[in-house]
């Protein structure tokens, strides 16, 4: 008979199992007379709803069934995907600075800027498989319909203060439709028309009470659990300490009037690189840009903020961090 040539490496990792099983169950009998596993030891424990949620001003009770088990999903979703959560938290403290003043500026409901972490984690290069992109993950078209730039040579859906901008003009206006925020919500996802409509043809006032596809009807879900776990995540688990945070890295304004043939002989003019060029300034597609006569504003990185200084972080939420 032929020997199969993966008997050896299975062999040994059989063997290496067993020893290793062998061990642990020793250790364990000499701490527990009876060989059992604590209890405590391989748990995992549901997260408990709380009786309610806040939203733009208005308390959303969570305890008729639907609504409750809807939001106990996507709450246990995001205190167990432990990595994701806590990079959001890290990002936030980074980019929520940028994205509140820009909602106050706009009366749109501070609450809102959970809406950019659900749709893109916070990563301002985020590009969905439906073509979505930036923080506000803006279609090309939805992008252009409300002031955003978008060429071969640049994309401001990937401009952080813009696309803001932007989806503050989207909410206002369905607002102005709906005059109910959690609608708004949910037209970010599905589309006014689409809400507008169901809302008619269900008879009812609010989204929440809608049957929708699963992405919208967990949408407007995912928005409020990841409010909770923001606004307290030591309660669900998450502990981090100050030096763990993304800080705030300050940039100066150079301003461009003409053609630029190559970004990064343009980068290192300003004592950066390529990289970071593009790092804070994403919304550049290309290695050159042709102005036709227009002004562009390049962010430069301060050098002192670029290098990490765990005393000089400053917490924007004082929530995130456990003392």
């Amino acid at each position: 008979m032929k020997k199969n040539k993966y008997f050896l490496p299975f062999a040994c990792t059989a063997l290496f199992l067993t020893v290793y099983i062998c061990c642990v169950s020793s250790k364990d009998e000499g701490n527990n007379p009876a060989g059992k596993q604590t209890l405590e030891s391989i748990a995992i424990y549901s997260v408990n709803p709380p009786a309610s949620v806040d939203f733009c001003g208005k308390t959303i009770m969570l305890d008729r069934y639907d609504v409750r088990e809807r939001f106990d999903r996507e709450i246990n979703v995001f205190a167990y995907m432990h990595s994701t959560t806590m990079l959001q938290i890290k990002r936030a403290n980074r980019y929520f600075p940028v994205i509140e003043p820009i909602l106050k500026k706009y009366n749109i409901p501070d609450d809102f800027k959970y809406l950019a972490v659900i749709e893109s984690m916070l990563d301002v290069r985020a590009y969905s498989p439906a073509q979505a992109a930036g923080l506000w993950q803006f279609l090309a078209r939805t992008g252009k319909e409300h002031g955003l730039a978008i060429t071969e040579q640049i994309d401001e859906r990937y401009h952080v203060e813009k696309s803001t901008e932007a989806a503050c003009r989207y909410f206002q206006n369905a607002y102005n439709e709906f005059g109910n925020w959690m609608n708004v919500v949910a037209s970010y996802n599905a589309g006014i028309p689409r809400i507008k409509s169901e809302l008619k043809r269900q008879r009812v006032n609010d989204a929440m009470d809608l049957l929708l596809v699963d992405e919208t009807s967990r949408y407007m879900f995912r928005l409020l659990a990841i409010k909770e776990v923001f606004s307290n995540p030591c309660k669900y688990g998450f502990i981090l300490k100050r030096e763990d945070l993304y800080p705030v890295i300050r940039t100066k304004e150079v301003k461009i009037h003409e053609d630029v043939e190559d970004f990064s002989e343009f980068a290192e003019k300003y004592g950066i690189n390529y990289y970071q060029l593009k790092n804070f300034n994403v919304w550049l597609r290309d290695r050159s840009l042709k102005t036709f006569g227009k002004t562009y504003i390049i962010q430069i990185p301060l050098e002192k903020d670029m290098f990490y200084n765990p005393s000089e972080i400053e917490v924007h939420d004082k929530n995130w961090i456990a003392e």
